[in-house]
């Protein structure tokens, strides 16, 4: 005897729900019904992440306004810029601000002639063979980095005519420099670059041939010269900027030069030791100078160094106030915002099993004693 239920069991889907007066849309509206609470909660759930992330943004906004009103009262600042002729140093107190040049020529002219070898480098580099040779410094030279710098290699003498354009410059520069009246010293170092350089041009174009080995040849022979005109080039900043921080630090007085901030925009590859930064260091107040010099490294020096230099310092600034009043109760993690340290990284090293040792560069991450980069962490917000 068929049942109700092995009669609906035994019929066609269709069949079955026409029979019993059914269509069937029915589990379609059902299901629609479900989903409806999920889609209530979902947005709901939306919109309190959201309200969360109102208040980081609400923190935002009250901290780039506070840090706008600082950046107005700042004061003594000295903003340096390094540039070939020896830096721009801007001096902001009571808000005006005095900008000076004060390197004399010859640093400018020093280096310029130091850097020919480098200027024949830069030319030829694509050039080179991607295979490192056995020069005495050969366990020196990265492979990779020979292999992605020697982008075109030596299958070719497209280098040729770049090469001679930039002897033609040197040759007016050797043609000129006595006109250019330089110390009898400097002269005569800067002579032995030019001709050596010349030569070596002259030599590698002929042959159309050139490689690292005979490149590391030339560049031997010029670098005694090249050490006489590092020597003046050093003299002249010392010099000069020794002489303005004194003239400055007369002009403020004592008491604001006590306080006075130092902030060097540098790039990277000159943000340690830098040379600015050494010649200032001994002339500020001993006792501040670790928290009161500051070294901003940047891929490239930006269109508004002194807002950019300003910016940074006011960021520095209210957060060593914050740091104390926020975290009274935790000075190691006072310290990381009054520092260079991201807030989260001790928790970071802490739940990775890693300890860090702090460095002239930054912080030194070690793991099962295997040491890692430095780093130089980011701003906090």
């Amino acid at each position: 005897m068929a049942t109700r239920r092995t009669f609906i069991g035994g019929a066609g889907g269709i069949g079955a729900a026409a029979f019993l007066g059914h269509t069937a849309a029915q589990p379609q509206t059902a299901a629609v019904l479900d989903a409806a609470p999920a889609a209530e909660a979902l947005s709901a759930q939306t919109a309190a992440r959201d309200s969360i992330r109102a208040v980081n943004a609400a923190m935002r906004t009250n901290y780039a306004a506070l840090k706008a009103d600082l950046v107005k009262n700042l004061g003594p600042v000295i903003v340096v810029q390094n540039d070939a002729k020896g830096g721009t140093f801007t001096l902001v107190h009571e808000g005006r601000r005095y900008v000076e040049q004060p390197v004399a020529e010859e640093f400018e002219l020093a280096k310029s002639i130091a850097h020919v070898p480098l200027g024949i480098f830069s030319t030829i580099a694509e050039y080179l063979s991607d295979k490192v040779p056995n020069v005495s410094n050969a366990d020196r030279i990265d492979a990779h980095d020979l292999d992605m710098v020697a982008m075109i290699g030596p299958g070719t003498d497209a280098w040729t005519a770049p090469l001679q354009a930039f002897a033609d410059k040197l040759t007016t520069a050797k043609n000129n420099l006595a006109a250019a009246k330089l110390p009898q010293a400097l002269h005569n170092s800067c002579a032995k670059i030019l001709d050596e350089a010349l030569t070596f041009i002259a030599d590698s174009i002929r042959a159309r041939a050139f490689d690292i080995a005979s490149f590391q040849v030339f560049a031997g022979r010029v670098y005694p010269a090249i050490r006489v005109n590092m020597q003046y080039a050093a003299d002249a900043q010392i010099s000069a900027v020794q002489g303005l921080c004194r003239k400055w630090r007369a002009q403020i007085g004592e008491a604001a030069w006590a306080d006075l901030y130092t902030v060097v925009l540098s790039i990277w590859t000159t943000s340690v030791l830098n040379q600015a930064e050494i010649i200032i260091r001994p002339m500020m107040n001993q006792k501040k100078v670790g928290t009161h010099l500051i070294d901003i490294p940047t891929a490239q020096l930006p269109s508004d160094p002194i807002g950019v230099a300003l910016d940074n310092l006011a960021r520095i600034v209210q957060d060593n106030i914050a740091a104390e009043l926020v975290f009274v109760s935790d000075t190691k993690v006072a310290d990381a915002l009054k520092g260079k340290e991201d807030l989260l990284s001790d928790e970071i090293l802490k739940q990775l099993g890693t300890s860090a040792t702090a460095g002239a560069t930054g912080v030194a991450f070690r793991t099962a004693g295997r040491a890692h980069c430095p780093v130089d962490h980011g701003m906090r917000v």
